[in-house]
């Protein structure tokens, strides 16, 4: 499996980093994509994914949330990583009107700027979105002919809102969020829908520990997600979408590997 966006640099990995990979390689994980999310995140992620090309690669953008921070310093910084090879896809960038850390003014701007950015850099796009559907989709279909890839990474939204996604020729990425019984009922409704050839699975390490994670495997402070346990997603939605959890293993790893650009395992 290939564990599509995975939060790193968080601190919560300060301490077992080396340990975290190696639970993940043991777990059958090839590759991990370290999302980069904001100033310092990005350059942190570059490097972290330099210590291991052929296993770890790395984003670079500015989430919604530190959008009022946005500058030409963030632009500066993505073309130099992009320049010298060091990130395979622009962001996280997106909106999000749920906490509007950022006000959505300032959340548009900054999108509109990586969207700009993306096109000059042919860089496939790592987005996020929640309760912003209309402008975000909106600013998608004023630029999607010049864009390379996207993904709407963590989608949580209605079935509206994945046919519109699907129609502008987005991947899906799907995270611990389904394996919530409760709290993603909605969106086991709607992952079966998703066609095979656009589905991509991520942790979104630390954050949305899968629910169905066995007790005996919770982790020391029963709420740190990593990528070792990316399996309870697959396997979520293997169950939800009747398939078998190898095949969508090998399918969605496919798929990282075209949208991302990473070269197949030796």
């Amino acid at each position: 499996m290939i564990d599509a966006g995975a939060n790193l640099c968080h601190e919560s990995f300060r301490h077992d980093y080396p340990a975290l990979l190696e639970r993940a390689w043991a777990a059958g994980l090839e590759h991990i994509v370290i999302t980069g999310s904001s100033r310092d995140s990005n350059r942190a992620a570059a490097a972290l994914a330099a210590a291991d090309p052929a296993r770890l690669s790395s984003t670079a953008g500015v989430h919604p949330h530190h959008a009022s921070e946005w500058s030409e310093d963030d632009a500066a910084c993505i073309r130099e990583l992009a320049a010298v090879g060091q990130i395979v896809s622009l962001g996280e960038c997106g909106l999000d009107y749920c906490r509007n850390f950022s006000p959505p003014a300032d959340q548009r701007q900054a999108f509109a700027a990586q969207l700009a950015l993306a096109v000059e850099l042919k860089l496939p796009m790592f987005l996020h979105q929640r309760d912003a559907s209309g402008d975000f989709l909106a600013m998608l279909r004023e630029h999607r002919a010049q864009l390379a890839a996207l993904c709407v990474h963590c989608f949580t939204d209605t079935r509206e809102v994945l046919d519109d996604c699907l129609a502008l020729d987005c991947h899906i990425g799907i995270t611990g969020w389904v394996c919530d019984v409760k709290r993603g009922a909605a969106l086991r409704t709607v992952v079966p829908g998703i066609p095979r050839e656009r589905l991509l699975i991520e942790s979104d390490a630390p954050y949305l520990l899968p629910h169905n994670l066995p007790k005996a495997e919770l982790p020391r402070d029963r709420r740190r997600n990593e990528p070792a346990l990316l399996v309870y997603v697959a396997l979520a939605l293997a169950e939800l979408r009747g398939e078998e959890a190898a095949d969508l293993g090998r399918y969605t790893t496919a798929n990282a590997r075209r949208f991302f650009g990473i070269a197949a395992a030796a």
